[in-house]
């Protein structure tokens, strides 16, 4: 089996001859090390869009520049209810965010408008390049963008704690740009459901501690089974990328439609063990994030941290590994060798429980 393969058998509750291991695309450089961890049936996970946003009646201008060795990027966007703009600073694979759009309450208008304008078109092209590009090393995924409130909280509208200023203040604004995003993202499901991709996130970042369980039954889980609605009609699976402290809404997550878990990430980093997790959501497959703070440690300890979440696991089927969050430049090489060492010897340790 190819890496690829081995991950749509285990995303569709399978098992193979071990335990798949992933990582993010971005997350480790092309060298001889990654290239003998593809060997070995590492999976590159490309995240990558499936449909075009523009915005026919917003006109942007965009300004760039440089602070000593930061580079500043201001975008500014023009409507017909007064102009907008943002300030981010390039940080690698990523980018800091000084300012986003609101940051007084007669920008609501403009950021109504704003959102309101867009327009969305498939963009299949890429996606089936890519797929043809990588054959089995690489699983090309798709993505819907933020859930309508998340996209409020950790999305480009407001800070996190503007949010929740503006969530107390002035509710009925807020809920005005949710309801926008609700038509938005109503729009997007059909788009990406008819794609090439064959599984697709909903979202991510939700954080327990900042919502609470209320909110998150209210406002997130009749997205998720809208989306999954479509999705499944099409033959495609749909996950979400929940990697925070998840105990205080985890039988919400269960009460979803969801095929699986992506980045969940295990104690000690979070507030729920592995075994918590498969007994908390039957049925939905997890593809985790290896605890981060574990790559700090010796590499054996890596490698047995790895044969332990597979045993707390209590089987396989359905079990994903995965990098989701960066890795110190020093360790990821023999870490992630690690990772791949435990799961190989878990493997060979258990064969009966790999057997097809």
């Amino acid at each position: 089996m190819t890496p690829r393969s081995r991950v749509e058998l285990a995303l569709s509750g399978g098992r193979g001859a071990k335990v798949p291991f992933t990582v993010y695309e971005c997350m480790i450089p092309q060298c001889a090390a990654e290239r003998a961890m593809r060997n070995r049936g590492l999976c590159i996970v490309q995240r990558l869009p499936v449909f075009t946003t523009h915005r026919p009646n917003v006109r942007t201008k965009e300004q760039s520049w440089w602070e000593g060795n930061r580079k500043l990027t201001r975008r500014e966007h023009e409507t017909p209810h007064g102009t907008i703009s943002t300030l981010t600073e390039d940080a690698g694979f990523t980018s800091w965010r000084h300012e986003l759009l609101l940051k007084k309450p007669e920008d609501y208008a403009a950021i109504r408008f704003f959102l309101s304008d867009e327009v969305y078109a498939p963009d299949y092209a890429p996606f089936v390049r890519a797929e043809e590009n990588f054959d089995g090393d690489a699983i090309c995924r798709a993505n819907f963008g933020l859930e309508p409130l998340q996209e409020l909280i950790s999305g480009g509208v407001m800070t996190m704690e503007r949010f929740c200023e503006e969530w107390m203040e002035r509710r009925d604004e807020v809920l005005s740009l949710y309801r926008i995003l609700v038509e938005n993202r109503r729009k997007i499901y059909p788009l990406v459901a008819r794609s090439p991709a064959g599984h697709a996130n909903y979202g991510d970042n939700v954080t327990p501690e900042i919502i609470g369980r209320k909110v998150f039954e209210e406002y997130f889980l009749p997205h998720y089974h809208e989306a999954a609605e479509v999705m499944h009609k099409h033959g495609k699976l749909i996950g979400c990328h929940f990697d925070a402290n998840n105990r205080l809404i985890a039988s919400a997550i269960a009460a979803t439609p969801l095929d699986y878990i992506e980045a969940f990430t295990p104690a000690p980093d979070t507030d729920m063990t592995l075994a918590e997790a498969r007994a908390a959501w039957p049925g939905k497959v997890l593809w985790i994030n290896f605890p981060s703070s574990v790559h700090l440690r010796p590499d054996t300890e890596v490698e047995q941290t790895t044969v332990n979440l597979l045993e707390e696991a209590d089987g396989v089927e359905g079990l994903l590994f995965g990098i989701t969050e960066d890795m110190p430049p020093e360790r990821w090489q023999k870490s992630c060798t690690a990772i791949m060492d435990g799961l190989d010897r878990h493997a060979e340790e258990h064969a009966w429980r790999y057997a097809r």
